[in-house]
């Protein structure tokens, strides 16, 4: 067993059953014009992920270990879209709305693609998923299982939505999982503070955090 220097205890994994789970890192909730934006939200506010998220990103590709990529998007008929999520709050606009990146959160839109710089690559799997949370009405878990993982790192936006929402799916799952404290943001620093502490409570009731230092030194030595 290795371990990663982590809060509330260092995290012992093994390599054999680990894998990376990146969510949600996409233009429309990262640059202007898209889905964050016009919620009301300073977007430049999730900047700090992406350099913490390429670094891990590319430290479990050296050591061979899957990355996974996730992106929140519905079909264009929006057929997986209830109405009390597309009519929440007051955005500016709406998800299938036409936005300065295409049809706000739909498939294959450009809004919708993940950041160049935290791209995928060929072999890497990629879960469009429609709701917060990873595992909800996706292939994931049956992904998972194939290769044989049992632990999770993960990062990506935003912390106290989609990223706390499959922290809690995988651990209703049996999977243990750490959150990249450094490679995840909020567009409310107080909100992703409130979450790492919810996560690590109780002698990690939900997981472990770590930053992506601690992360990679495990990984590589």
């Amino acid at each position: 067993m290795a371990m990663v220097r982590a809060r509330p205890f260092d995290f012992p994994f093994s390599p054999a059953t680990l894998a990376l789970v990146v969510i949600d890192m996409q233009r429309d909730f990262l640059e202007p014009g898209g889905f964050g934006a016009s919620l009301g939200n300073d977007v430049s506010l999730l900047a700090p992920a992406v350099p913490a998220a390429r670094r891990l990103i590319a430290g479990f590709r050296a050591a061979g270990l899957p990355v996974i990529h996730t992106m929140e998007c519905h079909r264009p008929d929006l057929s997986d879209c209830p109405e009390a999520k597309r009519s929440r709050g007051a955005p500016r606009l709406r998800i299938g709305d036409d936005g300065p990146m295409g049809r706000i959160l739909i498939a294959g839109e450009p809004g919708t693609a993940i950041v160049p710089e935290l791209a995928p690559i060929a072999g890497e799997m990629v879960i469009e998923k429609p709701g917060k949370g990873a595992f909800h009405a996706t292939g994931l878990g049956d992904g998972l299982a194939r290769l044989g993982i049992r632990q999770l790192v993960l990062a990506g936006v935003t912390t106290e939505v989609c990223v706390q929402t499959t922290m809690r799916e995988a651990n209703d799952r049996g999977f243990d999982c750490l959150l990249a404290e450094d490679a995840t943001e909020s567009y409310f620093p107080e909100f992703k503070a409130a979450t790492l502490a919810m996560i690590r409570a109780q002698g990690a009731i939900v997981g472990w955090t770590a930053r992506t230092d601690a992360v990679l030194e495990a990984l590589h030595g």
